[in-house]
């Protein structure tokens, strides 16, 4: 009879336990990349990209995370918005969004990049998920009065809508020919890390607003 009670003991401790750990183990977030080839990982191994190498640089610091790569090359603001509904699974918790490179290098309209953002980020705002908005910059040869408008909508888009914002997604790799592809255009994979390294910390402001929204 003992040695029964002794063993039912053992039981519901190991059963408590498991309880105990499981409360403890925080459920897997899901962060979606939203973007172009620089998102995509153009002309790198899939373990190079920005969301691989995002993912292992969060895992690193203790977060359990999954970043999906929802990446295409070539796309500007208005192909990421028509693809959106179905770029973005249903277990997203939060999406990064990068687009509007290719805008720029077509010479399209920032007024109509600016507006095609703010139409991404209100869609995923009314499906509650947390935004970090990325910024670009268009090339200077597109005059003064192109790059400065193109330049300002990310910043007036984030406080449109209270999102983070990145400023600029090739922060610490643009002109360095050691961080770029011979393209001049697109990150190579330590460029990656680059990036992936000073975003890091607006990306966990993102992971805490996605927390703070679970507890809400």
């Amino acid at each position: 009879m003992k040695l029964r009670i002794a063993r039912l003991g053992l039981v519901a401790a190991a059963l408590l336990f498991a309880s105990d750990f499981s409360r403890a183990e925080p459920s897997e977030t899901v962060i979606v990349a939203l973007g172009d080839s620089l998102t995509a990982g153009y002309g790198l191994p899939q373990d190079q990209s920005f969301p691989a190498q995002l993912e292992a640089a969060l895992k690193a610091r203790g977060h359990n995370v999954r970043v999906v790569n929802a990446g295409v090359s070539g796309d500007t603001a208005t192909a990421g918005l028509q693809r959106l509904d179905w770029a973005i699974p249903d277990d997203a918790d939060a999406v990064i969004v990068e687009l509007g490179a290719n805008d720029a290098l077509q010479g399209l309209p920032p007024e109509r990049t600016k507006a095609t953002l703010a139409k991404i980020i209100e869609a995923l705002q009314a499906k509650n998920m947390p935004v970090l908005l990325a910024g670009m910059e268009a090339p200077r040869n597109l005059g003064k009065d192109y790059v400065e408008s193109f330049g300002a909508m990310y910043p007036d888009l984030a406080a449109r809508y209270d999102v983070i914002l990145y400023p600029f997604f090739l922060e610490g790799a643009a002109l360095n020919d050691n961080l770029m592809l011979k393209d001049g255009i697109h990150p190579n994979g330590e460029g990656v890390a680059v990036i992936v390294k000073s975003m890091l910390p607006k990306v966990e402001m993102l992971l805490a607003q996605t927390r703070a929204k679970g507890e809400g």
